[in-house]
């Protein structure tokens, strides 16, 4: 069958059949350099063969542990296409953790930088599964290791002779893991098969409207699977991606959009608050973007107006997901102004319910926990039985597993979907059930100046819990906490108003850029 028409069921196939359709078009601009889909497929078979010959048998994975680069996009397709499953190391990741994706996972190939040699050399003796490690951009082949064979990258690139045919696989052979951020415990491997993978591609693909001629932009880590699956979509679409390490240096990025003239731009609140910040100091606007979207954390409804000023041509999408299932939700840029409090409705092709903790259907406007259902849900936590029961759930027909978030959220008559707090989140004081989120919301409508808000409760004697709000304000506003209060007061319940405002100069992130907010809650803790 021609290649061009082959229904895409593994997720390597879509990249290759954009490199059959238009071999010397831009699929790639990492950094500034250009590559094509020729070149990546090139790239991509011949590090697939020598994976193999380095002993990677179907099934096998690969920890790509490595920056936002283009060895590591060839590392995630060469990966596929030989047949292993792929998963991605943030390299901000420290050695003893490192240890511990290596030794979980049971990785039997490393793919790394250089760069990163001494935290990777500090763990190797340690480890009982690793048997090859390929790096990019150094002399790390030079060095020995007992038992561990040290390839340099563009060796494997120059040297090996493309594989001919990709590994035979079934679409529902795992793809990839997906590790959590261990906000709770250790990291937990979600697992992902091809076809649920390729689904959920297709799926966002759809929603966000993307087309062949888009330019997409990323500046949020590949490990985190908001930034994964950028590269994915566009790969499958034929469409091409900007690819930039992080968001650190905001004014390389704004350059980045402009030479580029990106078209999409996948972001996360925190990067759309310092968007706004700058905004606020010194207009500015980005017309060529038609699409900007949001996970990870909830978008301010406050930071909308904002938004629509810096990208006057975009649509907005507003999302709700979990890694356990990729993405859940969404709500239609059109109803962005009428319903900003919303995350809309299941992504095309899934369903969503809610049902109050004895598994009954909850009635519109009233509180549930949010079950998921669809081609995208994981398979299962890797090695943890107990926890994937836990997450999932009988479905409406036997065998069938649906997915319990555990996360609390209202429905209206239009079936829109509105977040109100994760089932550990949910702060219980003087008797009262208050949603951080909803307070948040507050604070960042009401209080003047709020650029990030981010609302704990902390153990409290009389209370059972009391409130703590931590706030950044935008430079040379002037406020304090009983002002702050004073405006809660008129704007919340008595019991939802904070017994505690704390500012900060920033929010601590995660590697993946998300506010810390176990790191936040232990500070408040503390200091009770």
């Amino acid at each position: 069958m021609n290649p061009i028409f082959r229904p895409q069921r593994l997720l390597g196939e879509g990249m290759l059949a954009a490199a059959q359709r238009h071999p010397d078009k831009t699929a790639l601009v990492v950094e500034g350099e250009p590559f094509s889909y020729l070149q990546l497929k090139e790239a991509s078979l011949r590090l697939a063969s020598s994976l193999r010959s380095h002993g990677l048998n179907k099934g096998d994975k690969v920890a790509v542990y490595m920056d936002n680069t283009w060895p590591c996009i060839v590392s995630v397709y060469g990966t596929l296409l030989a047949g292993g499953v792929f998963f991605i190391i943030n390299p901000q990741t420290k050695a003893d953790k490192l240890l511990y994706y290596l030794q979980d996972s049971e990785a039997k190939i490393l793919m790394t930088d250089s760069h990163l040699e001494k935290k990777y050399f500090a763990i190797t003796d340690e480890t009982t599964h690793l048997q090859t490690i390929i790096a990019s951009g150094g002399n790390s082949a030079k060095k020995l290791i007992p038992k561990i064979s040290l390839v340099d990258f563009m060796d494997v690139i120059d040297e090996s002779i493309p594989m001919a045919v990709p590994q035979s696989l079934n679409p529902v052979d795992l793809a990839a893991f997906i590790y959590t951020s261990g906000s709770t415990g250790e990291p937990k491997a979600i697992m992902h098969t091809h076809q649920a993978m390729v689904f959920t591609a297709w799926s966002l693909i759809e929603y966000i409207r993307l087309a062949q001629s888009d330019r997409i932009l990323v500046v949020i880590p590949f490990a985190f699977d908001y930034g994964l699956y950028q590269l994915l979509m566009a790969m499958k679409l034929g469409a091409t991606l900007i690819v930039e390490r992080s968001f650190t240096f905001p004014a390389k990025i704004y350059q980045r959009i402009e030479e580029q003239k990106v078209t999409v731009f996948p972001g996360v609140p925190t990067v759309f608050a310092m968007m706004i910040a700058t905004h606020n100091k010194k207009k500015m606007s980005f017309p060529t973007i038609t699409r900007i979207t949001n996970t990870a954390a909830a978008l301010p409804a406050a930071s909308i107006p904002s938004l629509q000023e810096i990208f006057p041509n975009a649509l907005i999408y507003k999302m709700y997901g979990l890694s356990e299932c990729k993405r859940v939700c969404y709500l239609e840029p059109e109803l962005i102004n009428k319903k900003p409090q919303s995350v809309g409705k299941a992504i095309p092709g899934t369903d969503t319910f809610l049902l109050d903790p004895d598994g009954n259907p909850v009635a519109a406007g009233e509180v549930g926990i949010l079950h998921v259902r669809g081609p995208h849900v994981m398979v299962g936590y890797w090695k943890l039985p107990e926890l994937s029961n836990k997450m999932l759930k009988p479905g409406r027909y036997p065998g069938e597993q649906v997915l319990c978030t555990h996360d609390w959220f209202k429905m209206d008559e239009d079936g829109d979907l509105y977040f109100v707090g994760r089932s550990d989140d949910i702060i219980k004081t003087r008797g009262e059930k208050v949603s951080p989120t909803e307070v948040e919301n507050v604070l960042h409508r009401t209080v003047p100046g709020v650029r990030e808000a981010v609302v704990v409760g902390v153990k409290d004697e009389m209370l059972g819990q009391a409130i703590v709000a931590y706030l950044v304000m935008e430079t040379n506003t002037e406020t304090n906490d009983r002002l702050v209060k004073k405006i809660c007061l008129a704007n919340l319940e008595n019991f939802m108003v904070p017994q505690t405002i704390i500012f900060l100069d920033e929010m601590p992130k995660t590697p993946n850029g998300k506010i810390d907010r176990k790191l936040l809650l232990e500070q408040a803790e503390v200091g009770k």
